[in-house]
């Protein structure tokens, strides 16, 4: 079969081949490229960048050029702290902008400019990091007895199936606790993860604990300090990272603040949160009454929460718990109600709590949406990334009817071409800083939403998620269960317990096989340099298949996805200057570059 030919057009990321890796300061001046393909007409290559709010033009120098691509270089300087920049290519009878969601022969906004920041980004050591989410409740017993259980407690079996909604969702407790994750971290290294995500630890009213008593107590019902102390010890112990998940933008109605703040109106606590004149007569998160809204006008409360080492963020993060960061908790609300918004006056202040204490601490929002305006001013390093990588990939290989809930929307999951999910990442990476890209906490499930296996119905279409997962740009994080093909059709359902009798058998109950797939896509992303650091230039992008390049100046690697078979295609033979190598899925690609039309599969190779 002759298969068409892909053109590959201009191309710029933030990544090294483009921009030098060092985190510019005010002043500096760094040099940018665009590297376009041989039969490019241009005859010129401008740097439009912006500057104190006004963009100028500077011409680009030609840096190099061979039979198969040219390369341009201009001097972008830093004056403001964040620098946005596009191309302009001059061409026969009119030009074409570059910017991060492509080539575009048409004047374009400058949301999609490309950008660079002089704010820390995101600790080194999460350019390697591979993250495991655990729900305490539901990943080990430990059959420590931890006292007398609470009156919310709905005690369940831990063969029983989570509530997916209705009575119970919040009270069903099965009793996980973190001696259980201890005893089971053997799992984590034979995974080959290597950072240990919790979601709260603190005690409250529920079995998901976001509705904290206290914040200076962990709940006796998952050991008490004693137990965080010695499960932090030996995760770092076995060389890996624990981070902790807070919620800055409420606490529960049973929180020792709101306690005192509801008997005594006068009192210090009672400016932590805001009143109404209506019922329950204070403010909750989305109107749940559970959850009263933190008001970040309070004197002392910014100190108390995020601010210095005595702060609920610097406790943690000291010794002997030694939390490696945070991930926060609804952040995008947190500090806005109406006129009031602190949001990023808060990340700022976490960020220089985690600067004074552990300046490797990683901070991590939660944010369902839009995130772009709070990633680029120096408060959260990146972002729970469901826009621009979870969404758009659910919306490419969901099983056709598939009864998982889509993420808080009234709507079925759609099922996509290749062409839409591409065009979304596309849309959400270019707002942000490549710094916060390459980092972006990208997942595919989480304990909010339905499981990965339900999504998408089959492991072989399970393996083309996890591929993607593990050969895109950021860091991947996947829910604990998943490894196993767990099912579950939202959030609440999703939260089964640990199978532990059928992991150790080999199931049934438990996928062995995708546990293999999952273990080897690992140690794939850490073999390869150029699957951690490296851009992204996307080389198909058909409904039932896409490929992409991940690049760096010392490695080449070619990736494709696809759901079902497709007519395949031929990629320009200037990408390989050795026989491709293929490091994942088996299939030969040939010094000709023919990508094969079968499918659902994932494929790997290295071409240079």
């Amino acid at each position: 079969m002759t298969r068409r030919p892909q053109q590959l057009g201009p191309h710029h990321d933030g990544s090294e081949l483009y921009v030098p890796r060092a985190t510019p300061r005010l002043g500096d001046v760094v040099p940018v490229r665009l590297r376009v393909p041989a039969d490019n007409p241009e005859t010129a290559v401008w740097l439009r960048a912006v500057r104190d709010g006004e963009p100028r033009l500077t011409r680009a120098s030609l840096e190099s050029a061979d039979e198969h691509e040219r390369w341009y270089v201009a001097d972008l300087p830093v004056h403001n702290p964040v620098a946005s920049y596009r191309f302009l290519l001059d061409e026969p009878g009119g030009y074409r902008w570059v910017n991060g969601r492509g080539v575009h022969d048409r004047d374009v906004p400058d949301a999609a400019d490309f950008r660079l920041t002089v704010h820390e980004p995101a600790p080194a050591w999460m350019d390697e990091a591979v993250v495991y989410q655990v729900f305490p409740d539901r990943f080990a017993r430990s059959g420590d007895d931890h006292g007398p259980l609470p009156d919310w407690a709905m005690p369940a079996q831990w063969t029983d199936e989570s509530i997916a909604a209705g009575h119970g969702v919040a009270q069903q407790f099965y009793g996980g606790d973190l001696c259980g994750i201890e005893q089971h971290l053997d799992h984590l290294e034979r995974l080959g993860v290597d950072t240990l995500y919790l979601t709260p630890i603190f005690p409250g009213r529920s079995n998901h604990r976001y509705d904290a008593s206290t914040f200076d107590v962990v709940d006796p019902l998952l050991g008490g300090d004693e137990a965080l102390v010695s499960l932090s010890a030996a995760v770092h112990a076995h060389g890996l990272r624990l981070m902790g998940d807070f919620t800055t933008n409420h606490t529960g109605a049973g929180h020792e603040w709101f306690e005192r703040a509801r008997a005594d109106r006068g009192s210090a606590e009672a400016a932590f949160y805001y009143w109404t004149d209506t019922e329950p007569g204070y403010v909750g998160w989305l109107e749940h009454a559970s959850l009263p809204k933190l008001n970040y006008n309070a004197p002392g409360l910014a100190e108390r929460m995020v601010r210095g080492p005595s702060s609920v963020i610097g406790r943690w993060l000291a010794p002997p718990y030694n939390f490696d960061g945070w991930r926060i908790d609804v952040a995008n609300m947190t500090g806005r109600y109406a006129a009031d918004d602190f949001t990023h006056e808060i990340a700022r202040d976490i960020r220089a709590t985690m600067r004074e204490l552990n300046p490797e601490a990683v901070l991590v929002s939660e944010h369902f949406h839009d995130a772009a305006a709070d990633l680029a001013v120096g408060g959260w390093h990146v972002n729970m990334n469901y826009s621009a990588f979870a969404r758009p990939a659910w919306t490419w290989l969901a099983e056709p009817g598939t009864k998982a809930s889509f993420m808080g929307l009234p709507v079925p999951v759609p099922r996509l071409g290749g062409r839409e999910m591409v065009a979304t990442m596309r849309d959400f990476d270019a707002t942000v800083p490549w710094t916060v890209t390459r980092h972006q906490w990208n997942l595919l499930a989480s304990h909010d939403t339905a499981r990965l296996r339900t999504v998408v119905g089959s492991a072989a279409m399970q393996e083309v998620a996890a591929a993607l997962l593990f050969t895109y740009p950021g860091t991947p994080v996947l829910f604990a269960g998943d490894e196993g093909g767990l099912t579950g059709v939202n959030g609440e359902h999703a939260r089964a317990p640990m199978p532990w009798d059928a992991i150790d058998a080999g199931g049934p109950g438990w996928d062995a096989g995708t546990f293999a797939v999952y273990r080897s896509l690992i140690a794939l992303r850490r073999s390869s340099r150029a699957l951690r650091d490296g851009g992204l230039r996307w080389v198909v992008v058909e409904d039932d298949a896409v490929a992409f390049l991940r690049e760096t100046a010392d490695e080449r690697v070619l990736v494709l996805l696809a759901r079902a078979p497709w007519s395949g295609a031929r990629l320009p033979a200037g990408l390989a200057d050795a026989e491709p190598v293929n490091l994942y899925g088996g299939a030969d690609l040939g010094r000709d570059l023919a990508l094969p039309g079968s499918g659902p599969t994932a494929q790997v190779w290295r071409l240079a």
